[in-house]
């Protein structure tokens, strides 16, 4: 089972997901705005995912494959959105990063504050060695806060998902623990 602590950026609280959030997230999730450059995540979203979400991540996470983390703001505990380390391999010490925000949350840099928390996160507490994530060709936002953090591109994987009857093409980021340890750019 993986430990999660809450976390703390100056403005955010990072918590453990729990059953009780299914109704923001169920909200959330079925904007459409939201599920657009979301690899994973449908549109539209089912009645009922929300929860059936929530115990998957509970199961994953004490399996320790998975954790996940609300984001809400401190001031007045505001749904922000999810962070995940996600397909958590221990033979080679990485993980996958995932994130989305509620639409009244963006452009705020939320997003750069919570990475930077869940980086330090994943080397330190989860003893990854390399956190790795994906992102829409046609969502540069997300880049931006990939490589504000640290991240560098690894690649660009064509066509790679079909969503919503369109295939888009993907791009693969990533940061190595001795990167971040050094500061010096992948």
């Amino acid at each position: 089972m993986i430990e999660q602590a809450i976390l703390e950026t100056a403005r955010l609280q990072l918590r453990a997901l729990d059953l009780s959030d299914k109704q923001d997230i169920q909200r959330t999730a079925c904007i459409r705005e939201v599920a657009d450059t979301m690899i994973s995540l449908p549109h539209p979203y089912p009645e009922g995912e929300a929860e059936r979400y929530i115990t998957r991540k509970k199961n994953e996470r004490e399996a320790g494959t998975s954790v996940t983390f609300i984001i809400e703001k401190k001031a007045g505990k505001e749904f922000c959105g999810l962070i995940e380390v996600r397909d958590i391999e221990h033979e080679h010490s990485q993980g996958e990063l995932s994130f989305w925000l509620a639409i009244n949350a963006w452009g705020q840099g939320y997003m750069s504050e919570v990475v930077q928390v869940i980086i330090r996160y994943s080397f330190e507490v989860l003893s990854l060695n390399r956190l790795y994530a994906y992102h829409m060709l046609r969502n540069p936002a997300t880049g931006r806060v990939l490589e504000k953090n640290g991240f560098g591109q690894e690649g660009l994987l064509r066509q790679r998902v079909q969503k919503w009857g369109k295939f888009e093409d993907v791009v693969l980021m990533a940061i190595l623990k001795q990167n971040w340890l050094t500061g010096v750019d992948n």
